[in-house]
């Protein structure tokens, strides 16, 4: 069996560096994905956002911490880590008494796809984690 989760939006925060106790560097952050639709009842524009929460391990975690930060738009591959107990997304109730979900994505390849002076950084292409990629223009941030 194959799976295969490919994500694209905009880091909601700075990704969070840690090292497990053998050593290996893993780096987590959330990244948000919108889409945009007409409501056909109402004609209004409708707009939906998808909160994933990422893990990256060694090198590429190594990478990711310091070179993105919130607002950074990339794209992810990588699979779907579902809850072991249940083998769904993880569920949680909010503080408002809502159900809410949390997708967890373990990422295989990350790619830059804000320049890097949009970043803080030099200017130059987006950065591709394992070889190189073309530059993708920026849009609005969302959030």
């Amino acid at each position: 069996m194959y799976q295969k989760l490919i994500v694209v939006g905009y880091l909601g925060q700075d990704p969070e560096m840690r090292y497990m106790p053998d050593g290996t560097a893993v780096a987590n952050f959330s990244v948000a994905s919108n889409r945009r639709w007409t409501d056909s009842a109402t004609g209004q524009p409708r707009d939906e956002t998808t909160w994933f929460r990422v893990s990256v391990w060694r090198k590429q975690a190594e990478t990711v911490n310091q070179y993105l930060s919130k607002g950074s738009k990339v794209l992810v591959e990588g699979r779907l880590r579902p809850d072991p107990a249940s083998g769904s997304p993880r569920t949680f109730t909010r503080q408002d008494g809502t159900v809410g979900a949390s997708y967890e994505v373990t990422a295989d390849v990350v790619r830059f796809l804000s320049s890097r002076d949009e970043n803080g950084s030099s200017a130059g292409d987006s950065e591709y984690i394992g070889g190189s990629a073309p530059a993708v223009e920026e849009d609005d941030i969302p959030f």
